[in-house]
């Protein structure tokens, strides 16, 4: 058996990989033909993709997501600046489930809530394209910090519509802040 570079991941036979991972004593797991995927690399790729899902799905951290050094205060997604909580809706007693960044704009500590719709309703995709709304929202802050230019979050109002992580950061839409 091949030990695949991933954690949960391992290549089995030379057709394949294996995903594996085991909460609570069920095992859920996936195996990825390198023939039905087209090739070796596609085949890690595609099995990389679902473990990663898998593992929001089943509320664990996945480290390989974290930034900016270690964890600070967050228990739900590994990544600093971005937590996962479920928000009550006091008044139709609803509960809904709520990815939100946080970040430093002009010194002041801002947060940007992603909901992604109430608990129990939730879909699986609609989950990940919430988390994987709310990681590039904190990675475009980080890069604007980084090449100092002004973070602007209107970039995000329709992220329900728009798939926003799969295309890359524009940076002629925003201005330098020295």
């Amino acid at each position: 058996m091949l030990i695949a570079p991933e954690k949960h991941i391992t290549e089995p036979d030379k057709h394949g990989f294996q995903v594996r991972i085991v909460r609570k004593g069920k095992e859920h797991s996936r195996y990825f033909s390198h023939n039905s995927w087209g090739n070796r690399e596609k085949s890690l790729v595609a099995a990389q993709s679902w473990r990663d899902q898998q593992l929001v799905l089943l509320g664990t951290r996945i480290k390989s997501l974290v930034t900016m050094g270690a964890l600070v205060n967050n228990k739900t997604t590994g990544v600093r600046g971005v937590t996962k909580s479920v928000a009550l809706d006091k008044r139709r007693n609803i509960r809904y489930l709520v990815y939100q960044v946080h970040w430093k704009q002009n010194g002041m500590v801002k947060n940007r809530k992603f909901q992604v719709g109430q608990v129990g309703k939730v879909t699986a995709d609609q989950e990940l394209h919430c988390f994987r709304t709310a990681l590039h929202f904190r990675k475009a802050y980080e890069t604007c910090v980084e090449l100092d230019f002004d973070f602007d979050p209107q970039w995000y109002v329709s992220w329900k519509k728009n798939r926003l992580y799969e295309t890359p950061i524009d940076m002629s839409s925003t201005t330098s802040s020295r």
